[in-house]
């Protein structure tokens, strides 16, 4: 596992505004000390990370209809998605798995 991968990945459709929290991208009850939790769930899960980030990933597409905020859930699904690519891209070299 690479532990200097650390995933940087942003939600940009709408213009990054200061002073605000970035529920998607940034949660700021996810970042307490010197560790983002993602990247703590990372070490800890080390092989079984993709199958959290699946699951995060389905359980953000399964609910965006039905708790008030379907473009938050969506982007937080997209933004689990991005890392998956990440994550599995450096796990096996860049390798798309075609054939």
């Amino acid at each position: 596992m690479n532990s200097q991968l650390s995933f940087k990945g942003i939600y940009t459709e709408d213009a990054f505004t200061p002073n605000m929290h970035d529920e998607v991208n940034e949660p700021p009850h996810y970042n307490h000390g010197n560790i983002q939790c993602i990247d703590a769930m990372r070490e800890m899960l080390g092989e079984g990370f993709d199958y959290y980030l699946q699951g995060a990933i389905f359980k953000y597409l399964w609910r965006y209809r039905y708790k008030g905020k379907p473009e938050q859930d969506l982007q937080k699904a997209h933004w689990y998605l991005e890392l998956l690519l990440e994550t599995v891209r450096t796990k096996y070299g860049g390798q798309n798995g075609k054939g």
